[in-house]
């Protein structure tokens, strides 16, 4: 999952599947609180080779602004035997290991309102990782750098190699 600072911030969150990333735009960012559904609108895919990116897109491309490596790692599917297809038939329920994102999730399509199919709820489902309490704002720094959005702005060193020097 990337947090991204362009038009405007949001999360995008990718799921490895058919050799791509299928990807969706989470505006307020994942939650740990099964009460709670996010809005995430799909998006192109992505290639592999973007999974581990962080960086500054720079303008006038599109997308343009700070990315972060926010979380990372693997998935596995809760139910069905093939993401593309679950994904296709607009409903994939699946396990996440990641760094900071943990446990049973949803992903499902909704019902188109102005033909649009783009519109997809990412809900956490009731487990051992539910917190309602939780917010992702209080985990702001990349998994892979340890900067914040700010601090790759502003092309700064990442905390912890300050902390050690």
């Amino acid at each position: 999952m990337h947090k991204h600072s362009a038009s405007h911030l949001h999360y995008d969150f990718r799921l490895e599947a058919g050799g791509v990333l299928k990807s969706w735009a989470v505006p307020k960012g994942p939650t740990l609180d099964p009460s709670q559904r996010r809005l995430a609108m799909h998006v192109e895919d992505h290639p592999l080779a973007y999974r581990n990116f962080e960086g500054v897109i720079p303008a006038p491309n599109y997308g343009a602004g700070e990315v972060i490596l926010w979380d990372r790692g693997t998935y596995s599917l809760a139910e069905g035997t093939n993401p593309v297809r679950e994904i296709a038939k607009g409903r994939i329920k699946f396990v996440l290991h990641g760094k900071k994102l943990k446990g049973l999730f949803t992903l499902v399509r909704m019902r188109p309102r102005d033909g649009s199919q783009n519109s997809w709820l990412l809900i956490k489902d009731k487990d051992r990782w539910a917190d309602a309490r939780w917010r992702p704002e209080a985990h702001d720094v990349s998994v892979k750098s340890g900067r914040s959005l700010d601090e790759l702005a502003r092309g700064r060193a990442a905390r912890r190699r300050k902390a050690r020097a």
